[in-house]
């Protein structure tokens, strides 16, 4: 696993393949494994990197005054393209939606096309039952360590307060404890994540913020899910619609961890769309 020192602290990633770089995204209280069973499938020569966001799963805290605010998450994986020198990568976003905000705060300029799949957008943050529960968990004494402890218990973890309607299909108890171990044994980790938690939003900016993704000039790939009740669907036609050169597809029978639900289906999706970008810059 490799490991990059930002100013606000390290950020390790792991990364498979060359070529053109890809690089996953992944939400609350999850790592890079968010991708394993999909990362196998995405076709060959491509350089995919999978970073592990300061979001409640890395293993290695943040500096302790680092901004772990939405915007200062935004310039965080700005930051880690800049120490990585990536160039024209394929920002994939999933869950999370700071990395939209790119655009808006000026730091796109390495992002040469983007994928979206269900992720926060517009006024939907925190989205949902499981946004709320995670910022009332970080206003409670012991709430980040309550709510990682409930996300072990499977009948906890499938109702919508919690990943029930994140993932249509129940997550391995092996998995879910791997996203929970650094919150509830690390210290800093667990401070990082109420950090983040506990960001205020003013509602309006965030509209303005993910409508500045009009005058990105990329091609891009929306792919929603339209089953899901965390992030709304008419924000997945919204955002077609905003970015100029977009294209809008659909995965079926999942949630907002589409990626988990079906695999194949969403590593098709991207693979075609990263083929054919790829032999449109080469045509």
């Amino acid at each position: 696993m490799g490991q990059v020192h930002l100013t606000a602290g390290p950020v390790e990633y792991i990364e498979v393949g060359d070529g053109p770089p890809v690089v996953l995204l992944h939400g609350l209280f999850m790592d890079e494994s968010l991708w394993d069973a999909t990362l196998p499938l995405l076709p060959n020569g491509f350089r995919y990197i999978c970073p592990v966001l300061p979001l409640g799963g890395h293993r290695r805290p943040m500096a302790p005054d680092a901004d772990l605010t939405l915007m200062g998450m935004a310039h965080l994986l700005a930051d880690f393209l800049d120490a990585l020198d990536l160039r024209d990568a394929t920002l994939v976003h999933a869950d999370w939606g700071g990395g939209l905000f790119l655009t808006a705060i000026g730091r796109d300029e390495r992002v040469g096309a983007i994928v979206i799949l269900p992720c926060e957008a517009f006024d939907n943050f925190p989205p949902g039952l499981p946004g709320r529960m995670a910022t009332l968990a970080s206003h409670l004494p012991g709430g980040i360590t309550l709510a990682a402890r409930q996300l072990r218990i499977g009948f906890l973890r499938r109702t919508p307060l919690l990943f029930g309607w994140m993932v249509r299909r129940d997550l391995s108890d092996d998995l879910v404890r791997r996203w929970t171990e650094p919150s509830l044994t690390i210290p800093g980790v667990r401070r990082d994540l109420e950090k983040y938690a506990a960001s205020t939003f003013d509602k309006r900016e965030l509209v303005r913020d993910t409508e500045a993704l009009s005058g990105f000039d990329g091609p891009a790939l929306v792919l929603w899910s339209p089953d899901n009740r965390v992030m709304p669907p008419e924000h997945g036609h919204r955002l077609a619609e905003l970015i100029p050169r977009c294209r809008y597809a659909e995965i079926d029978d999942a949630y907002v961890l589409s990626m988990l639900d079906r695999p194949a289906e969403v590593a098709a999706q991207i693979g075609s769309f990263l083929i054919e970008r790829r032999d449109t810059a080469d045509a």
